[in-house]
């Protein structure tokens, strides 16, 4: 849908968002292989040394929520997002911009609150401490926080494209 066509260079602003995009893909893996070695602690000192670390539960919520808010904001640049598509589908060029001109605004407006929202919850948090980590317990608002934003310049990139398809097909 939000493809460039062929042979168009991309603007410096796509160039950095398909960068922070890159990025949260990246940081999204490495915190799922360290979900995944600190399970693997879990039942190693469970189960052979009879002592189970009970930070993992919490560090455990942490990783969870940074994984799935950074997938989430890449699945909004990416347009991998769940989506109903069958309307879009069957209507006319100019009715499909009307859409996508009302799903990206919501998108935007959707995380520009969440942004703000998580860094109010995140300073409101941010004097008493996760048990068992001992860090801060505005630590788990910032993933929500980093996905709002990520949202907004992912929609922003959107609207932008849909901008230009539309300037480009009054012009012909």
């Amino acid at each position: 849908m939000f493809e460039q066509p062929d042979g168009v260079e991309r603007s410096r602003y796509d160039r950095f968002l398909d960068l922070l995009s890159q990025l949260s893909l990246w940081v999204a893996g490495v915190a799922l292989v360290v979900l995944t070695v600190t399970f693997g602690w879990l039942v190693f000192g469970r189960y052979v040394l009879n002592s189970t670390p009970t930070w993992v539960e919490q560090l455990s919520l942490l990783l969870v929520v940074l994984i799935a808010f950074l997938g989430a904001s890449v699945g909004i640049h990416k347009n991998t997002h769940l989506g109903v598509s069958f309307f879009y589908d069957r209507s006319p060029f100019w009715l499909q911009q009307i859409f996508q001109l009302i799903s990206q605004l919501s998108l935007a407006i959707f995380g520009c609150v969440m942004m703000i929202n998580s860094y109010q919850l995140m300073l409101f948090k941010w004097g008493s401490d996760i048990p068992l980590l001992g860090i801060p317990e505005g630590v788990r608002a910032i993933p929500i926080m980093l996905c709002g934003g990520l949202v907004l310049l992912y929609s922003i990139g959107h609207l932008i494209h849909l901008f230009q398809r539309v300037r480009t097909a009054l012009t012909r």
